[in-house]
């Protein structure tokens, strides 16, 4: 079965048997964005047409900001674009995925994974649907360790997140503007940074 199959949250949620909550998420860290990031992102918006297409979003948006991120984080983790992942029945192609830096290299794709990211063009329910099943199943393929999995689903321009940890996925009641990319940009480091502290510690 592909990811794709699954179109509603719901359905993944009781296929997985998973408990669904909704609260606020808090972030962690109050980095300051790169201003070259910012330059970058605001030059795509006004001189390209970011959200013609999901591609076009994933390029232009999405990736600049998840590469832009992962500069702190790369001699711990590794960003993945479009990876093939394979779990019993199970084949899929996330967008963008963060995973544990391999020790045999950068082509070997790692666990524990740790967010997966996709990009819909404003089908946030079928997005939904697609980023819940791989998060539940990167937690079954992430044996051995105990930390949440953070989900994001984005338009380019709306960015929504969820967590899911031991049964219970929450989806955040809180989203954000790329108008508010310091709230993106930290947020997803408060994930990293919690994983990072759980993985030295382990």
């Amino acid at each position: 079965m592909a990811f794709s199959t699954v179109k509603t949250l719901s359905t993944v949620l009781s296929q997985y048997h998973r408990q669904y909550k909704q609260s606020p998420c808090l972030i962690q860290t109050s980095y300051v964005v790169p201003l070259e990031l910012t330059k970058q992102i605001q030059d795509n918006i006004n001189e390209l047409p970011c959200f013609s297409s999901e591609a076009y979003i994933c390029e232009t948006i999405i990736f600049p900001i998840l590469k832009a991120i992962w500069q702190n984080y790369k001699q711990v983790f590794m960003l993945w674009s479009h990876p093939t992942l394979v779990y019993k029945e199970t084949v899929g192609y996330p967008d963008y995925l963060f995973a544990k830096l391999s020790s045999q290299g950068k082509i070997f794709l790692e666990t524990p994974f740790l967010a997966v990211i996709e990009a819909k063009k404003d089908d946030f329910t079928g997005g939904w649907g697609q980023c819940s099943q791989e998060m539940c199943v990167l937690q079954e393929m992430n044996v051995g360790f105990d930390f949440p999995i953070l989900g994001i689903v984005s338009n380019g321009d709306i960015w929504q997140f969820a967590f899911l940890e031991n049964d219970v996925f929450t989806q955040c009641s809180n989203s954000y503007t790329i108008q508010q990319l310091d709230l993106i940009y930290n947020f997803i480091i408060s994930h990293l940074e919690l994983v990072k502290t759980k993985l030295e510690n382990s």
